[in-house]
């Protein structure tokens, strides 16, 4: 159905509802996952149990109602966990549910898109799916809309409260903090609100909540960290309070944002940095090399440190099915990207939950307290004082331009090597561009989920930082202008 071509994505299904998203969309695909999973199993519909979670969106619940009515009509059954964080849904086909044999997961959620996008997570063999098998379970979908479908089956349905369970099991799996960590929560009235807070409270830590309460029309601030400006409010409490740390979750809890106890905004990079000292530490007592995973706007800071300190850091593509798939293939313990998507392998389970990071940074500051009661989560950033790195720049785009445009920079680029001054020491393409320099790099790649390229560029200092900025917009801007006409 070409009305619904855009909604699916490398990562998931996506788009505006209304639009690319509707009930219709969801009934259909609701079937064509379950055909795609008898593919995979060659289990009878009837023994196939798939759990069902959503966000706070106000359009989540009717969706929620549909993809229902479309699984069940197979024959196939499901677990609805309610209004819970993305990670829960995962956990629920990694951990199980008591007295169920979990086939599948679907998660309804736009994460940290605007209100008005909505959007579907399916996982199968405790991974998410691939790009590969988002198109298969594509194609089943639309062949079932294009035909008629004379599903007459009935599948049971019952709810389940997978919360406790999973605060049960995080808080098993962590020391008491000994309230000595003051920590602000900011919870964007999406999903974390529901888990988060209650969770790091009985870990033992001070806790100060903002905007809990889920509400699909996001009344506070948009629910994305990676946005610096929606974290306003978060760093001005977490200076007020004197807390040692604000941590924020986006729509769907699945990516961090953290505020250190000075009100400075960490990025992805360095968060991971912080989660790799600690975890290189415990690894060179036990004589461990482990491998860390992160993605190509990633500074090359962090890999440098990682590779310095005892590890082996791992450049890979944008994407959390990218990331995940490079940890099973290299056998990595921890990995991250630039947008806050943390994955512990390390004492968890692989996904990425920030609910859990959350957990770890806690965890992380507490241990650094007990040595030295004035510990800074900056203390443990001083090899970033050694280069300037720029924030995302986003730069709208239409997606059906965007292949084009990135192969005219490619070539801008391949034909004139001194375009940004500097000598280029490395061109990186597995995904878009990332163009490397002495003591830098400048990069351009397409968003994976949104009509826009993100930039980001990293040198020696901010004005030779901001020349590679102006060069890169410049030419995205001829070439737009040309393309438009």
């Amino acid at each position: 159905m070409q009305k619904y071509e855009h909604a699916f994505g490398k990562n998931d299904i996506r788009g505006i509802y209304g639009e690319d998203i509707t009930e219709e969309l969801y009934y259909y695909t609701g079937i064509g996952f379950v055909e795609w999973l008898k593919n995979q199993t060659n289990k009878n519909k009837s023994e196939m149990w798939i759990t069902i979670a959503r966000d706070a969106r106000l359009h989540s619940p009717s969706l929620e109602d549909a993809l229902v009515k479309g699984i069940t009509s197979t024959g196939a059954n499901v677990i609805k966990l309610g209004l819970v964080p993305t990670p829960l849904g995962y956990y629920s086909e990694v951990k199980g549910i008591p007295d169920y044999n979990i086939t599948a997961a679907a998660i309804i959620t736009a994460s940290h898109n605007p209100k008005e996008y909505n959007g579907l997570k399916m996982t199968f063999n405790k991974r998410t799916l691939s790009e590969k098998q988002i198109s298969e379970v594509k194609d089943i979908t639309f062949s079932l809309m294009n035909n008629d479908n004379d599903n007459n089956n009935q599948g049971k349905v019952i709810s389940y409260d997978i919360i406790p369970d999973y605060i049960k099991d995080i808080k098993g799996r962590f020391d008491n903090v000994n309230h000595n960590v003051k920590v602000v929560v900011d919870s964007a009235n999406a999903t974390g609100g529901v888990v988060g807070p209650q969770l790091y409270k009985e870990l033992g830590a001070d806790v100060v909540e903002l905007f809990s309460e889920p509400d699909g029309n996001f009344p506070n601030h948009h629910p994305n960290p990676s946005v610096e400006k929606t974290l306003d409010t978060l760093k001005e409490v977490v200076l007020k309070e004197k807390a040692d740390v604000g941590i924020a979750y986006d729509g769907d809890s699945d990516r961090i944002g953290i505020i250190d106890s000075q009100g400075n905004f960490l990025t992805g990079d360095k968060l991971l940095l912080i989660y790799a000292l600690d975890l290189l530490k415990d690894c060179k007592t036990k004589g461990i090399t482990p491998t860390v995973v992160s993605e190509v706007k990633c500074s090359q800071v962090l890999y440098d440190t990682i590779n310095k300190n005892g590890g082996k850091a791992v450049m890979c593509k944008t994407g959390h099915g990218y990331i995940k798939d490079m940890m099973q293939e290299t056998g990595a313990i921890l990995a991250g990207e630039m947008s806050g998507h943390t994955f512990f392998k390390d004492r968890y389970y692989g996904f990425d939950d920030a609910v859990y990071a959350g957990c770890r940074i806690i965890e992380i500051i507490s241990k650094n307290k007990k040595a030295n009661p004035s510990f800074k989560i900056s203390d443990l950033l001083k090899p970033f004082d050694e280069v300037y790195s720029s924030p995302e720049v986003r730069y709208p785009c239409p997606n059906e331009l965007k292949k084009s445009t990135l192969e005219k920079i490619k070539e801008l680029v391949s034909d004139n090597k001194d375009i940004f001054g500097s000598e280029i020491k490395d061109i990186i393409t597995l995904d878009g561009m990332r163009i490397v320099f002495d003591g830098g790099f400048a990069l351009i790649r397409q968003s994976n989920t949104e009509p826009v390229f993100t930039l980001r560029f990293e040198a020696k200092t901010k004005e030779e930082c901001e020349k590679l900025k102006l060069v890169m917009l410049e030419n995205l801007d001829k070439i737009l202008e040309y393309s438009k006409k």
